[in-house]
């Protein structure tokens, strides 16, 4: 099935009967920057991981790990990559931790962001921060220079730098990633870029993006449809580093070999971020959805021509309204084309305005003094 924009845009919408669960034929959901609705089929997974839970018992783990691969593939399409290591976790935070925890902290204890990134990776770096780590955080403005800027802070004593593709609190795009991705391979620093805010949203081919060297994590709660427990991180070609934080199930494969309460056994650079015991109805449900959207044609390149659609219309129809920016108002500095999955808004009432719409069936999201509309 090949569905156009138009498909989308003239009533009824051809998508909406896919997701009666959430009933977004009957109210407004403009929450997809906190929680998309997921399409019916998600729940089919969750219970087909039920069924094969009470049918295989503890044999169900050959069929979950199947379907943690059929999850690793939807990534790698989106990255534009066949055959990359890709690891999984329950939330980025996890997969970052154990990054910093793979990476040589003990000789460099410099890390270099932006003011602008998601709460996990906040909070986390300030937190190492009162633990003694040099924290470089860039200005998120003038975005034009933050490449540039991120990568004149990133020397030899920097043990990572970190930066988002999409910020999440205004949707703008980062221009020159690939340039800061050459200055860090050069220097020998590894560049994670955070997509969370990116994937399904504008097409992220790494190649294309000049970000092939990059680490990139993101995950399915948002933008993918696919629930929560569907986090990622893509490790460049070449990488080998050891998590000191790690779980059992990193050598899940090698349970049944001899060894000594010392050894430890480490496999392919993916496995290696792998934790313990876990819900693998995250990823049967993650699968279902992925083949949805390949059996429907949903693909980045059209996604992207969806939101700038939706994006327009919401900003026409904010501007036509004409209100009291001391009220509410959003930046028209920046280009709507710039822009990623969601049109930000700024009110020093944010919280009032939301719980207001919420209450008349409209349901959105907001941060701080930001909140941010998108529809399915």
């Amino acid at each position: 099935m090949s569905l156009s924009l138009h498909d989308l845009v003239a009533p009824p919408n051809a998508l909406a009967r896919h997701y009666s669960g959430f009933r977004v034929g009957e109210r407004i959901l403009l929450s997809g920057h906190s929680h998309q609705a997921w399409p019916d089929v998600a729940l089919a997974g969750q219970v087909e991981a039920f069924e094969d839970a009470a049918r295989d018992v503890d044999d169900k783990w050959v069929r979950a790990f199947a379907k943690a691969e059929r999850v690793r593939e939807g990534y790698r399409t989106l990255l534009g990559e066949p055959g990359g290591a890709i690891a999984l976790g329950p939330a980025t935070h996890d997969l970052l931790v154990k990054l910093l925890s793979a990476l040589p902290w003990g000789a460099r204890r410099r890390i270099v962001t932006t003011e602008g990134e998601f709460h996990a990776m906040r909070r986390q770096l300030t937190a190492l921060e009162q633990q003694g780590f040099e924290v470089v955080r860039a200005a998120v403005d003038p975005i034009e220079t933050l490449a540039e800027r991120l990568a004149a802070g990133s020397d030899e004593r920097t043990l990572v730098t970190f930066v988002s593709a999409v910020l999440f609190e205004t949707a703008r795009i980062v221009p020159g990633l690939d340039r800061l991705a050459a200055a860090c391979e050069h220097r020998g620093v590894p560049l994670v870029v955070d997509a969370y805010h990116a994937l399904n949203v504008i097409p992220f081919e790494l190649s294309r993006l000049g970000l092939a060297s990059a680490f990139v994590t993101g995950g399915g709660y948002k933008y993918l449809q696919l629930g929560e427990g569907n986090a990622f991180l893509r490790l460049p070609p070449g990488f080998d580093g050891r998590p000191a934080i790690t779980g059992w199930f990193a050598e899940f494969d090698a349970l049944s070999a001899p060894r000594t309460p010392r050894d430890l056994p480490w496999g392919p650079p993916a496995s290696r971020f792998a934790g313990a015991t876990y819900d693998p109805t995250s990823h049967y449900r993650a699968a279902r959805v992925f083949d949805f959207f390949a059996e429907n044609g949903l693909t980045a390149g059209f996604l992207s021509r969806v939101y700038r659609h939706q994006v327009a219309r919401l900003a026409e129809g904010f501007d036509a309204l004409g209100l009291d920016e001391r009220v509410v108002t959003r930046d028209r500095s920046t280009r709507l084309e710039q822009l990623g999955g969601f049109l930000a808004l700024e009110s020093p009432r944010a919280g009032d305005l939301r719980r207001e719409l919420n209450r008349r069936g409209v349901f959105c999201d907001h941060r701080g003094c930001a909140w941010v509309p998108r529809p399915i």
